[in-house]
């Protein structure tokens, strides 16, 4: 509809107006003609006929209620619901979820509700935190205050169940085997550029009795011990219940569980809690499977373990993360590093050495890792501890190893070895030398540290003759580790030495130390031990063989060569060249019984090495069969003939050198030399 024309606007806009303010209907003409001023505005508005209609029929109603009012008693006024107020719509909030109260609360949690829920509980405690502050500090309201101190003990309960419930249902231990075979597989080398999440699926296996976290790709060294969903709930319920004071019972109940998976993890990878007694206790096989697990559980332990726990602290608790962290893995900690203190201080003995070795260069490796995640002054003590127990253990590797040097020089074994073969001690000295190596970087560094090193005889500088490039004035300083095997090899030599006085003949006595120093020699020149203490050890050695050799050959063989010279042959009485056939007869007759009895005793005697054992029989054959062919040569004549030709010249030097091939063989019975008949000339 058109608007009402001007002249008709004002006389029918004013009773409209004046009747709510209870004027009468005479209209003044000083008002009438004060509005009639208006005439021109409302001429020049279109209204909408309905809206217009609308909005004054709500103005004379709200002109009449206040009108009214004045008139009207109390009793008859309208109702009206008042608008509840933010701390209202907290407490029902709060209320809500108060499971003493709820049946709904009791039944479901929070934080497993649509995320509204848990935003709207959250926005209700921060509404309740903020008037416990202000109020505080305002000192305002007492009543009001008690109020919202009583929703918030209320809401810090229900949080505390809630942030409890979400540990334990998501709180799981990793399979241990998973992270076995990751560590054979060296797959924690570059543990801080993958970083995957554990999900919460749970093991199959019948036997267990708690889930296990099933990985998924390759490993980490940080794991996602929960999802990082419920990772970001328990820090917004954390942050709340430090900022309510409740920093203590928070940081209670997730060290209670948190604690007691990883403890869990740990058991699963063979930690066990044994006391040092225990340990001291167990027979040697034992400790060694359980030295083997110790050193599996600290790689994973710190590396994968720790070092996720430390990831999952600071994601909940970003201002104390070391100090929960702290208190979840502190007590595990000490319980390894104790089985590790009891294995350093109990009983020293030689095959101890690479165990604890295998301990110490665990242990070292793992500093760098324990000091950047047991940091801060709340990790002094662990990191104190672990670097007490390397220095225990290294002391107990250098304790052990003097141990082994004692067991050389007080071997004191009274039996022979059967033909002067190499002695078992030997093979255990060179064993032990050639496994020293595998450790030569941790026992430079540990023997570097001790300078009670043994002084070398004939070489008390240490030092050996350099070669190539390191050539410094012809003389190159030994390793500490060097000077050690020099030293064990020195006293495995005088213990030899005096090893060798049990044989009564004195050839076996050179033969054997031969054996033994040439066993020694091949054994360094076919490892890394060469390297390690030099060629001029080689040489040495090497010329302290050919000295046995030589002293066996001239202890052996000097009395039957003797036999085979001219002197004393000829008559006394006679022209030069005169032979005394009583005196050929008898050298003929003696080198065939020393001869004989060489064969039957050296039949028997042993040369390990063939290559050493064709080489001597070579040797022993150069000096023998000329000698014997020469002297055959020249006296046969005088005793061939006659009916017992073969009483003296028993055999032909073909005869001795296939003879010579019996030698050194270790053989218990000896052949029964085929004989050729000699020529008749």
């Amino acid at each position: 509809m058109a608007a009402p024309d001007g002249e008709e606007q004002v006389p029918l806009a004013a009773p409209q107006i004046v009747k709510p303010l209870g004027m009468t209907t005479t209209i003044d003409n000083d008002m009438l003609q004060v509005l009639s001023h208006f005439e021109h505005r409302f001429s020049s508005m279109n209204f909408d006929s309905r809206k217009l209609e609308a909005t004054s029929l709500q103005e004379s109603h709200d002109l009449e209620r206040t009108s009214s009012s004045k008139t009207i008693s109390a009793s008859q006024r309208p109702i009206r619901k008042p608008r509840k107020s933010s701390l209202d719509r907290a407490e029902d909030v709060i209320n809500h979820w108060d499971a003493a109260s709820s049946d709904q609360a009791q039944e479901s949690m929070i934080f497993e509700c649509p995320v509204e829920d848990a935003e709207e509980y959250l926005g209700a405690v921060d509404k309740v935190q903020n008037m416990v502050e202000s109020l505080t500090v305002h000192n305002q309201d007492p009543e009001i205050l008690e109020r919202v101190q009583n929703l918030l003990q209320l809401s810090m309960a229900r949080l505390e169940e809630e942030f409890r419930h979400m540990l334990e249902r998501h709180s799981v231990s990793v399979d241990p085997y998973w992270l076995l075979d990751c560590l054979l597989a060296g797959s924690f080398a570059n543990s801080q550029e993958n970083e995957v999440t554990v999900p919460e699926s749970c093991s199959g296996n019948e036997d267990d009795d708690f889930p296990v976290a099933e990985p998924v790709g390759d490993l980490p060294a940080i794991l996602d011990l929960v999802p990082t969903e419920v990772a970001i709930d328990l820090q917004n319920i954390a942050q709340r219940m430090i900022r309510a004071g409740f920093r203590h019972k928070c940081c209670q109940v997730y060290v209670s569980v948190r604690k007691n998976v990883l403890e869990e993890s740990l058991y699963r990878l063979g930690v066990e809690k044994l006391s040092i007694d225990e340990v001291q206790k167990m027979p040697w096989e034992t400790q060694v499977d359980t030295i083997k697990r110790w050193n599996q559980a600290m790689e994973v332990g710190v590396k994968v373990l720790f070092a996720s726990e430390k990831q999952l602290c600071n994601q909940v608790f970003p201002s104390i993360s070391d100090l929960c962290f702290c208190e979840i893995t502190k007590g595990a900690m000490m319980q390894m590093l104790s089985f590790g203190e009891a294995i350093a201080i109990s009983r020293r003995f030689p095959d101890k050495l690479f165990k604890i070795l295998e301990m110490y260069e665990t242990l070292r490796g793992l500093i760098p890792e324990v000091d950047l995640i047991f940091c801060g002054s709340s990790g002094k003590s662990v990191r104190s501890e672990v670097s007490g127990l390397l220095m225990c253990l290294g002391e107990a590797a250098c304790g052990t190893f003097a141990e082994f040097e004692n067991a050389i020089e007080q071997d004191g074994s009274k039996t022979p070895v059967p033909g002067g073969a190499v002695h078992p001690l030997t093979r255990s000295v060179m064993i032990y030398i050639k496994k020293l190596c595998d450790y030569k970087v941790t026992l430079n560094h540990l023997f570097g540290e001790n300078n009670e090193v043994p002084k070398l005889l004939g070489n008390s500088n240490g030092a050996r003759v350099a070669h190539g490039d390191d050539e410094q004035d012809g003389k190159e300083e030994l390793s500490p580790l060097a000077k050690q095997i020099n030293w064990l090899t020195h006293v495995l030599r005088n213990n030899l030495e005096g090893k060798s006085k049990l044989y009564k003949d004195v050839a076996l006595t050179h033969l054997f130390l031969m054996n033994n120093v040439h066993y020694t020699v091949q054994k360094v020149k076919t490892s890394e031990v060469q390297a390690l203490i030099g060629d001029d050890w080689v040489r040495k050695h090497t010329s302290l063989m050919r000295q046995y050799a030589t002293s066996y050959q001239r202890a052996a063989w000097s009395k039957v060569l003797g036999l085979l010279r001219d002197e004393g042959i000829h008559s006394a009485g006679g022209g030069s060249n005169e032979v005394s056939r009583v005196v050929l007869k008898d050298r003929f007759k003696y080198f065939n019984l020393a001869f004989d009895e060489l064969h039957k005793t050296q039949s028997t005697w042993v040369v390990v090495d063939p290559e050493l054992r064709e080489e001597l029989r070579i040797s022993i054959s150069d000096k023998l069969l000329p000698a014997y062919r020469a002297f055959v040569g020249r006296y046969g004549q005088f005793v061939e003939t006659g009916r017992h030709r073969d009483r003296y010249i028993k055999y032909q030097p073909e005869d001795l050198e296939v003879a010579l091939g019996d030698f050194f063989e270790g053989s218990s019975n000896s052949m029964i030399l085929r004989r050729r008949p000699a020529p008749h000339q």
